[in-house]
C-alpha cells in the first residue's frame, strides 16, 4: 500500500490503486449522476454549459470524460476537440485513446503475451513433456 496525494483534494492517502481519495471518488460519483442527467436532458450542449448549470468542475467533468463514463455527443462524432488520444492527438469523444491507437495497443499487448510464434512454442511445449516423460521411466 502506497500513500499518494490525491489528485483533486491534494490530501494524502492510503492506495492500493488510484490517484484519488475515497472522499473525493465519492463526490465524483454524486457529481456524476447529475452531469449524466443534465446531458441526457440537453444533448446538443458544451462543457461549460454542464460546468455552469450542474455546478461541477470541468476538471471533473474531463476526469469523468477520459474514465469513459461519459461521452461527448457532437455532430461529427470527433468530442468537439475536448478531448485528445493520448498518442495520436486525433480528437476523440471519450477515453484517452482513440480507436485507431486502442487497435494498436492490443495487438501489441496481444504479440507480448503470446510471445511471439506460437507454432515455435507448441514444439517446445512438446519436447518439455517428452523430457518429463522421460524422467520418470527406468533407463
Amino acid at each position: 500500500m502506497n500513500i499518494i496525494q490525491c489528485q483533486f483534494c491534494k490530501k494524502p492517502f492510503a492506495s492500493l490503486r488510484g490517484k484519488v481519495c475515497p472522499a473525493c471518488l465519492t463526490q465524483i460519483d454524486q457529481d456524476f449522476i447529475k452531469v449524466r442527467d443534465y446531458i441526457y436532458d440537453h444533448k446538443q450542449t458544451n462543457i461549460d454549459v454542464v460546468a455552469e448549470e450542474t455546478e461541477v468542475s470541468k476538471q471533473i467533468i474531463l476526469y469523468l470524460l477520459k474514465e469513459g463514463r461519459l461521452i461527448i455527443d457532437s455532430p461529427d462524432g470527433d468530442g468537439g476537440g475536448i478531448l485528445q488520444c493520448e498518442m495520436c492527438k486525433k480528437s476523440i469523444s471519450t477515453g484517452r485513446l482513440c480507436k485507431g491507437c486502442t487497435g494498436k495497443v492490443a495487438t501489441s499487448l496481444d504479440k507480448n503475451v503470446s510471445g511471439g510464434n506460437t507454432a515455435q512454442k507448441s514444439a517446445s511445449a512438446q519436447q518439455d513433456l517428452k523430457a518429463s516423460a522421460k524422467i520418470g521411466t527406468k533407463q
